[in-house]
Formats: C-alpha cells, structure tokens, sequence
C-alpha cells in the first residue's frame, strides 16, 4: 500500500512535480521513516545502509512507470543511504540518490542573486564537479524563476526529464539538484516547463563551461577549479604594460579563418597550433596585442562568434577551455596581451538558447520595440534586470577571473546606448529620450567593477557614435571604457585613400579632421574586420592605381596611421595586402608571400611596429593634445602632410612627412624644432618594402633658417606615395 495519491504519482511519472525534495528519497512518514525513488529502468530496487552496505529493504513497485518506496515503521531515525538498482537485464548497480543531499546555495547566496549583486555568479550557478557529504558528484543551479519544472537531462539519465528534477529555491528563482557519480565530460542541458506547463525546447546551460561542438548543442560539464598558472611575471607587470602612455599595436584574428590544414580536410587549428603558430607569428610582427574575434560558444559559423549562445565557454571548434587557458599562457610567454571581443548586447534567437529560457521573456525584452535586433535577427538583454545585469557583468569578470584575459573589445556599443538604434518603432525612456538608461549604468558599473576587480585589464568601445566620454572615468561622468575605437577616423582616411590622387587636393580636409577630436576620447584606429567583408573589399584593393601604386598607396597610409595619435589596431592579412575579400570559410592567402610586394609590406608593418614600440614620441602621447604639432597640415595643392610626434624630452620628437601623390617632391622645405642631423629612421618607399627607393640617403641636415612657423628646416626629398620619419641625431 503506498503513501502517495494517484495524483502525485501521475506527477512523478510525467516530470511534474513542484517539490521533487517533498516527495523523493527519505521521509519522516505517520509510522516510521518512507523511502520513495523514481527508477523507470529498474525491475528491482534494494535499499542499503550506507556504512555498512546492509540490506535495510526491499522498495516495493508502486507504479508501472518506475516509482518504487519502502515504509519502514520501525525505523524513526533517518540514516545515510544509497540504492542498490538491478537494471531489466539483471545486473546489479550501487548508486546514490540526488533527493538524500542538501540545499546547495546558502542564504547568503540565495540573497545576493536575488539582488543582482553577487559578482561571481559563476562559483554557484551552472554545472560544478564538488564533493558534497564525502559523494562525488556534480550540481546544478540554474536561474528559471517563471518555470512550473525543471529537470536535468543529459546522457547518464537517456535525456528523459523524469529522472533529475530540481528544487525550485523561492526567494531567487534558482533550481538547484546535485546528482551524485556525475563527471566532467557528462552531456547536459535543461528540461523546462513554462509557466501554464508546457514543454520548452531543451535549453543549454547559460553558466556552462564548455559545449558541444556544433551542430550539436549539450552543455558539458568541466571543471573550471585552481590552476597552477605560469605567467606570474606578466601579471604582475601588466598594469604598467597596459598604460595609456605604452603602445598598444593589435593583431584582429578570426581564429577559424587565420590559417587552417588544408592537408586534414581543411580543419581549424587547435589552440595547441594557435599557439605555436600564431603567437610567435604576432610576436615577430611586433604586435602588443592579439585581439580574437568572439570565442564565446555560438551556433553558426557564419555570425563570426557576434551571436553567442554561451558566454562562459570558449568555443569548442579549437578545443577545451583548459587548453585556452594554454594559449593565453603561451601569449603571455611571448609578451602579448590577448583582447577577446565581448558581446553583451544581443544573443540569436536560437531555441535552445536564452530566448523565452522559462517560458517568459527572461532574459530578454517582452515588447519587441526593445527587445529585438531587427537589422540582426537577435534579441536585446533587458538591462533593466538586476539578474541580468549580474549575468553580463560576472562574465566580463570570469574571463579575467578564470582565463587571465586582459581586456575586452565590447562591441556594437552604439545599439545598446540608443533605444532608436537602427529601429523604426521605439519606446522614449522614462525622461523621454532616446537613451536607453538602464543599459548606460549597467556599461558604468561594468567598467567600475572590472578595473576595480581586476587591475590592469582594459575595455575597449566599439562605438561609432559622437556620444561623449565613453573613455572617460565614470565619476566624471563617463562610460568608464579605457579606449574607443576611433570609427570616424577610419572611415574618413579610407574614403580619402581610395580617391585618385589627382582628386586628393579636393579632398585633403579627410586626414586632417580627426585631429580636430583626437584627444577627446582615449582612441584606437581601427582597420579592423568590418572594413573588408560585405563587398568593401580588401584594403590593398579600396587603393587606386596600379599594382605598384595600390602598393605604394597603403605603405603610405601605414605610415600615416603608424605614427597617428592613437593606438592601433589592424585584421589579419591587412599585413600582408590579402587581395580578396575576407571568407570566413577560407584560411588567408599566405602563399601571398611568395611574391616581394607582399613580403614587403609584411616588413613594413613589421618595422612599424618596432619603431611605434622603441620611440616613445610616436606612443607615450597618443591620448594627449602635447604629443602631436602640425608642421603644416594645410599644403593640399600637394596632398602632403607634415607633422610632429612629441614625447616627454624636448629632443624626444619626430618628424613624419606623407605624400600622396605619385609625384617625387624634391628640394621640399621642411620646419623643423632645431636645426642639426635628422634620421630618415623609417621611408616607406624603401626598395626593401617594394618601393623604388627614393629617399634621402638616410639623413638630413636642418640649417638654422626657419620655415613653417619653425626655427629651423631642411631640404628633403619625398617619395612618391610614401610616408617619412625623421628623428634628431641621438634622439
């Protein structure tokens, strides 16, 4: 005769119980201690004394479907446990029941997720390996608060969301289950029913740590625990390495597509690969910086990583988060930060993902006018949500917690500050504006709490927008950022590289005016992926001219941007003048360097790098207005431009003239602070870059005869096409 009603049993058996901890494993029963499991696989169930392995009973079937239980009248005190389940084929196997555990989460941690304010969401929810009453085993928590179910699932249980429900703890909304002889590796995702009942496509962990490869979507279980990391010294320095007045030249890769092995069926490189071919490859070219398009796991390949549906895991597609931990170990050996792009804006709409997650709109916005990417196809977090606002900003944090990443590209940060962001339809903020308040303070308190957290770690803003101080300081009234991607800047100079030269004079305001705000925001100029997809082209083919002109035209653009105020950044292949357009699918075309105009302008950029690093006029005030001076910025009859880089000693200066035209300019007049030797330290029509070697033989001489508003000057000869950098002897 069993204790529970038909109804109860109906739950059992179709996954609906509310309280699965209410009526499975041990009780405190009328006459004595009640034992109750659901084993729909097993002909017999034996109850056994922990300690001594002792047959206490016999469970008896209740109901066809598996739910078996024991009364024992006798017993009052309740004692630890496991089962012993023989399986239809008749063998015998010893396991321990998920419903003998305790809670997981502690008050403490019930209160700070209910409040939004527990920064490292990640020790508690998602799927942990742990220890809990001397039984190995692995629990899980996750944020469903609208659910009326849920049940874990996975490959130990044959998917079937009867097995392993959860216990809903009410005053956050988490369930939570530990389900003991789980291991790292096990396959797993959540059964959810909605609200009214109704059965949700099964949904990955949010927290997971690691995931299927695609097509497949299972959340794994990992374990993320201590590492013995080996790259103390480059934490301990990084701060001062990472400081506006340092260099920061940035490598933008697409790991799928940098390079892949066309003799193993055309395959992505590993991370272990990565690291011996990228990292030392960066290192050579003198880059400060690898920043990775998004490693965050994501379903199709196509989004580039831009639609991520887990933001915990490092993509699968090059191996497991312990050998990203490698990779960043193995850059920070070779001296190179490592930038990973971040998108907290927008997740796709996939079903197994974050949308409608508990059968509500949980993560996201309810009335699509807010909720929904039109231009995109993806669905906007609602940043008004403490638990989602806790969401984003414990992961900015884990990846510099967990994986020792040293800063964050945000991206598409214009589309989370407007509300009418590329949108027809639209709801005012609760002033009336445009603004979309709760994602402003959610970007601040970000920024406040990383480089509070975590010293030295930078963001980075992709936005493309006038909105002001974005990198500056939040008590100022900033968005916090380190830096801004100078988009304006970019889109003005490649408009003006891809005139004719004999039309530049027309256009020479181009180059000139973002010097008129190049110091109102902490800038990077951007060259970055965007530029050379969806028709545009690639940067060696915007160029006009000939070969060796298109050639010649972004050698001297390099130059320019090189020695530009602001940090750099430029996407691979722009190194090495890639003349198609950038295929995802398609690893880059290094048999490229076969020929000597592409090895040349790879040893431009290589030697760019090595100057912009060693000469600290030319990065020490890329965020101030007293590292750059006009020597004459207006000569547009001639499409030159000359200027002056300063750093901090009066003879720590140098001078970069660029002409933009195919025309030699000889006996050119140039002012300059002081007369004396000047050093042609870099010509970007050298013969070793390709170019036809017009120069200066290495030096000038400035007299004391003053010109351009300067003391002194020189008689120098301009390349056609190229950029020079002329530094004081012993300067």
């Amino acid at each position: 005769m069993t204790t529970l009603s038909p109804s109860l049993i109906d739950d059992i058996t179709h996954a609906r119980l509310r309280d699965p901890f209410a009526v499975l494993g041990m009780h405190d029963g009328d006459k004595g201690l009640v034992v109750r499991t659901f084993q729909p696989w097993a002909s017999a169930v034996k109850l056994l004394d922990a300690r001594t392995a002792k047959t206490i009973a016999t469970l008896e079937r209740v109901d066809d479907a598996g739910v078996f239980e024991a009364a024992m009248p006798r017993r009052k005190k309740r004692f630890r446990y496991r089962f012993e389940i023989t399986d239809r084929a008749g063998a015998p196997h010893r396991v321990e029941d998920p419903y003998a555990f305790p809670q997981l989460l502690g008050d403490l941690d019930v209160h700070l997720l209910a409040e939004g304010t527990d920064l490292r969401t990640y020790d508690k929810m998602g799927a942990h390996p742990r220890t809990l009453d001397g039984v190995q085993g692995v629990s899980f928590v996750v944020w469903a608060p609208n659910a009326r179910n849920v049940s874990v699932i996975g490959s130990f249980n044959e998917w079937d969301g009867r097995r392993h429900p959860m216990r809903l703890r009410h005053e956050s909304g988490c369930w939570e289950l530990f389900i003991p002889g789980l291991a790292p590796g096990d396959l797993y995702k959540y059964e959810v029913r909605g609200p009214q009942g109704e059965l949700l496509p099964p949904k990955s962990d949010p927290y997971a740590f690691y995931a299927q490869r695609r097509p497949e979507t299972a959340s794994v279980v990992w374990d993320l625990g201590e590492r013995a990391w080996g790259d103390g010294e480059w934490m301990a320095t990084r701060e001062a390495a990472q400081a506006r007045d340092q260099p920061m030249a940035i490598y933008e890769v697409h790991l799928g597509s940098w390079k892949r092995r066309p003799e193993d069926g055309d395959r992505y490189l590993t991370w272990q690969e990565l690291a011996d071919d990228l990292v030392p490859y960066a290192r050579d070219m003198g880059f400060t910086h690898l920043e990775l398009m998004p490693i965050n796991e994501h379903p199709f390949d196509g989004s580039w990583g831009y639609q991520p549906t887990g933001l915990y895991a490092p993509t699968s597609r090059f191996g497991t988060p312990e050998q990203f931990r490698d990779f960043i170990e193995r850059a920070h050996a070779a001296g190179l930060g490592v930038l990973i792009d971040w998108v907290p804006g927008h997740f796709p709409s996939d079903a197994h993902g974050l949308a409608s997650f508990d059968g509500t709109h949980l993560y996201e916005h309810a009335d699509p006018r807010l909720g929904e990417h039109q231009d995109w196809g993806t669905l906007i977090y609602n940043f008004g949500r403490s638990e989602v606002r806790n969401f984003l900003t414990s992961n900015a944090l884990f990846w510099a917690d967990r994986y020792h990443v040293d800063g964050l590209r945000v991206d598409a940060v214009a589309s989370m500050l407007y509300l009418d962001y590329s949108r027809t339809e639209w709801i005012p903020n609760a002033l009336g504006g445009r603004e979309n308040l709760e994602a402003i303070a959610f970007l601040r308190t970000l920024n406040e709490q990383l480089y509070g957290h975590f010293p030295g770690t930078i963001t980075v803003a992709e936005e493309s927008t006038a909105w002001p101080m974005v990198s500056q300081p939040t008590y100022l009234g900033g968005l916090g950022f380190g830096y801004k991607w100078n988009m304006g800047w970019m889109h003005d100079t490649l408009k003006y590289m891809a005139e004719d030269p004999v039309h530049r004079r027309y256009h020479h305001d181009k180059m000139t005016f973002g010097l008129i705000y190049a110091f109102t925001e902490n800038f990077v100029l951007p060259l970055s992926h965007d530029e050379v997809v969806h028709g545009k082209g690639s940067l060696i083919g915007k160029m006009p001219g000939d070969a060796w002109q298109k050639f010649a035209n972004l050698r001297a653009y390099y130059g320019f941007m090189w020695t530009h105020p602001g940090k750099k950044l430029l996407f691979m292949g722009g190194e090495f003048g890639q003349w198609r357009e950038w295929n995802h699918d398609q690893s880059l075309d290094w048999h490229l360097l076969d020929a000597p105009e592409h090895r040349g302008l790879q040893t431009l950029v290589r030697d760019l790098n090595r100057l912009y690093r060693q000469r600290p006029e030319l990065h020490a005030r890329d965020c101030q207005p007293e590292g750059f001076e006009w020597i004459d910025g207006g000569d547009a009859e001639h499409s030159i431009y000359s200027y002056l880089r300063r750093g901090e000693g009066e003879r720590q200066v140098a001078a970069v003239v660029c002409n933009f035209t195919p025309v030699p300019r000889h006996g050119y007049r140039l002012g300059l602070p002081f007369s004396g030797r000047w050093r042609e330290v870099l010509n970007t029509d050298a013969e070793v870059y390709g170019g036809s070697n017009t120069g200066n033989g290495g030096a000038v001489e400035a007299a004391d005869e003053g010109w351009n508003g300067r003391p002194a000057s020189a008689i120098v000869t301009l390349p056609p096409l190229g950029t020079l950098v002329l530094v004081p002897d012993q300067g």
